[in-house]
């Protein structure tokens, strides 16, 4: 059986499937009739890598970028959540101007990859994915018709878009194992889809987690992965994939301190018993109030 994964949307579309060997024939340039049109009628879902490339190119946070410049979104069913670029009124991409794109050096994959869809096969039993490819035609696109033929593979190298991929393959085997999961898993809590957002997007609030002395305390981890990923966003961000499928999917890659899980544990049912005798004593007040006015 094939998985694939890097489609985070379902679709009645049966996509023409291409191998990376294929040629396309296609060429966007600015003399092209329908320059800029492609980015008027902007779609773009962000991976965790887009991200930290167009915030250092806007030289803002994270935090600040994901506040200002994308839009958050449902994924599937259970609400895993997406974030795509903001756009104006109109559709239009924030980054278009009349000369192109004002973060081109560090566009997104999906604008890289345009106007090829992309998807990864894994075959049951497999060790490595086999990527397939698919083309995307739209009315308003006239690259289709320019005279030039490329292999899917030279496409892919001149849009650099191999660096992504890799960078962002961690995050997307983490999207497939949780389609594979189905309904097994059910829709996650409120907190799970939290810190699925922190460890996929926010960079600055993971990297605020991670520095945490109560992290420190559960994870066994030498000083220099902290000393990595105070520094580098990167790191931090294939870090993240590695701990949301421990937290979400059990998959014990980061070692865990000693009698950290029962410390936890034990904290945790401690702040439960505050809370609970908390709200009986706020009920035994009101209850007395109550009583009071009665009387009166």
């Amino acid at each position: 059986m094939s998985e694939k994964f890097d489609i985070p949307f379902k679709s009645d579309l049966v996509p023409n499937i291409l191998d990376p060997g294929t040629k396309i024939q296609f060429q966007c340039s600015k003399g092209i009739s329908c320059f800029n049109e492609c980015c008027r009628r902007a779609d773009i879902q962000l991976m965790p890598y887009d991200i930290i490339r167009l915030k250092d190119n806007l030289g803002i946070s994270g935090t600040e970028f994901l506040k200002n410049h994308t839009v958050p979104f449902e994924m599937d069913k259970d609400g895993i959540p997406g974030v795509k670029l903001r756009t104006d009124d109109e559709g239009a991409c924030l980054f278009v101007t009349d000369e192109g794109c004002s973060v081109y050096a560090d566009r997104p994959t999906a604008c890289r990859y345009y106007p090829l869809g992309h998807m990864a096969l894994h075959e049951a039993g497999a060790t490595e994915d086999e990527a397939r490819y698919f083309m995307i035609k739209e009315d308003h696109c006239m690259g289709h018709n320019e005279d030039r033929k490329i292999s899917i593979d030279a496409y892919r190298r001149e849009q650099g878009v191999e660096q992504y991929d890799q960078i962002n393959r961690e995050w997307l085997h983490l999207m497939l194992k949780k389609r594979s999961a189905g309904p097994s898993i059910g829709r996650p809590s409120d907190t799970s889809l939290q810190f699925f957002f922190m460890c996929s997007y926010d960079v600055d609030r993971l990297r605020c987690y991670v520095m945490n002395d109560s992290f420190r305390a559960t994870y066994d981890l030498e000083e220099a992965f902290y000393a990595t990923v105070e520094k580098e966003d990167v790191a931090l961000m294939l870090f993240g994939a590695r701990l949301l499928k421990q937290v979400l999917f059990g998959d014990k890659t980061i070692p865990e301190k000693a009698g950290a899980y029962e410390k936890r544990m034990a904290e945790r049912e401690d702040i439960l018993k505050m809370r609970r005798e908390a709200e009986a004593e706020i009920h035994r007040q009101r209850e007395a109030e109550k009583m009071k006015d009665a009387i009166s």
